[in-house]
């Protein structure tokens, strides 16, 4: 009975399924899903597979092109992201797309420093140098907030060129990390166990002061004095949220990841209203983890207490955001062993039983879209919970199903999902010793 029921389940999954047949066509049902939503969620399985980043970024092509998207937010850091914004809106003098993402240095360098984002970037500085004049160009921004040290220097920076004596107030109050600004990790155990007192204070009153000059600082040179100021800003309240993440690290998970995904919900919103400045209304595509995009609510990550960033944007706008999820059943995979460590080509593992993964293998269908949003018999058998996999930038196969799977009510999660069954690793720009090569058959387990 138990396995008529899992045939049946797979045959209206294969009903509602869209197969992908490598055609400019295959993503017009997304779009026409998308219809006129302002935010589009795109998510990956992994930091680390070539497919799930392909297929992103002609997503995010088609809706730049044909849906009038101007901003692409993105799991990165802010400053490292200006970069890479300056370059496409052609405001910066990096010769090509590889300088461009060169501020992405610290792990994973592979995320970001990869072939399919180096085509992207050289396509959206292409597409933003086509533009007639006065349109719009579209942004390139980050959400994270990892670069607490890098994020103090732009500060520092922009103000030595506006306002030197602020500068030097605000060298005052960051000199309070001057002992962790290669190791913020050390910072939040240093204060976390009292063995020095907390930066809360400066950070804060760094971002009060600058807000309250803004007015100030932006009186001239118009909007190109308006976007030095809003990148300065947001530098300042990432070192402000950042100095709090990582104070949090030492008080369980579920603090720090609320956290994190509360900042990069914060930051995607003062980034559109930012840009709707403009008068034009902003439509914004965002890219990040599946488990920063699928609503938590509907995972086993809500009923332990924890949030994400597509709960907080659905909760926000509701419809007016389209939520898509990645799977795959086996493959490659770029990934770590341990977080820090060389960034090697791993074998996945076949998705193991009761799993969506293994669900979507047994189809046989190679690559689909599943829509999910608006009801429909698929919909509403996938409402029940079923393992799901996430792997991040670290990979351990061997505690898989505990370090990598939870459980899931897959509709309720996205609006749309893609599945690729078999995939390959992500491609990094700078290979490290354990990428190159061929994997034998038994790898990673030896046996």
């Amino acid at each position: 009975m138990a396995s008529q029921k899992v045939l049946s389940l797979m045959d209206v999954v294969r009903d509602a399924a869209h197969p992908l047949t490598g055609t400019p066509a295959d993503y017009d049902p997304l779009l026409e899903m998308v219809g006129d939503a302002r935010f589009v969620l795109i998510g990956e399985a992994s930091h680390g597979t070539h497919e799930f980043y392909r297929a992103r970024a002609d997503i995010t092509q088609r809706l730049i092109e044909e849906r009038g998207f101007t901003a692409v937010a993105v799991e990165a850091d802010w400053p490292d992201a200006y970069k890479v914004n300056c370059f496409v809106r052609g405001a910066s003098g990096d010769p090509d797309a590889n300088t461009a993402l060169s501020g992405f240095q610290r792990f994973p360098r592979w995320m970001w420093r990869n072939r399919v984002v180096l085509d992207f970037v050289d396509w959206l500085r292409a597409h933003n140098d086509a533009l007639p004049a006065g349109t719009p160009k579209t942004g390139f921004y980050g959400l994270d907030l990892y670069s607490l040290g890098e994020s103090i220097e732009a500060v520092i920076g922009y103000l030595d060129e506006v306002d030197p004596e602020a500068a030097r107030r605000a060298r005052a109050r960051y000199s309070c990390f001057d002992h962790f600004s290669d190791d913020p990790q050390a910072y939040g155990f240093a204060t976390s166990y009292g063995t020095v007192e907390p930066c809360q204070d400066a950070v804060v009153e760094q971002l009060v002061e600058l807000r309250r000059r803004a007015a100030e600082l932006t009186r001239q040179d118009g909007q190109v004095a308006e976007d030095e100021f809003f990148a300065a800003e947001q530098n300042a309240r990432l070192a402000q949220n950042a100095e709090a993440y990582y104070r949090a690290m030492f008080h369980g998970r579920v603090s720090s990841w609320n956290l994190r995904d509360r900042h990069m919900a914060e930051t995607l919103e003062a980034l559109v209203a930012h840009l709707d400045r403009t008068g034009r209304q902003t439509k914004t595509v965002v890219w990040a983890h599946n488990s920063h995009l699928g609503d938590a609510r509907a995972t086993e990550m809500g009923e332990s207490g924890e949030l994400n960033l597509g709960q907080l944007v659905r909760e926000r706008v509701e419809r007016d955001a389209v939520l898509i999820g990645f799977s795959t059943y086996q493959g490659t995979v770029t990934a770590a062993t341990d977080w820090g460590d060389p960034g090697e080509r791993k074998r996945v593992q076949p998705g193991l039983p009761g799993s969506y993964e293994h669900l979507f293998h047994h189809t046989e269908m190679p690559r689909f879209l599943l829509p999910l949003r608006d009801g429909g018999e698929a919909a509403g058998r996938l409402r029940e919970p079923r393992l799901q996999r996430a792997i991040g930038v670290v990979y351990r196969p061997e505690t898989e199903r505990w370090s990598h799977y939870f459980h899931a009510r897959l509709a309720d999660q996205f609006d749309a999902l893609l599945h690729f069954d078999e995939t390959r690793a992500l491609e990094p720009l700078d290979q490290d010793s354990g990428w190159a090569g061929d994997l034998p058959d038994t790898f990673p387990t030896g046996q």
